[in-house]
């Protein structure tokens, strides 16, 4: 039983830099969108 929390932390450090960087990825373009005329906002 000693691999499996060696699995867990593999696991937990993975979907963890994958939120941390989705989060990062958001909160630019959430910043990056304020700089974009509304009328050039296709998504909106």
């Amino acid at each position: 039983m000693e691999s499996i929390e060696f699995i867990i932390g593999s696991y937990l450090l993975t979907f963890g830099a994958i939120a941390v960087v989705a989060g990062r990825m958001l909160r630019r373009a959430r910043s990056l969108s304020h700089r974009v005329p509304d009328e050039e906002k296709y998504w909106l």
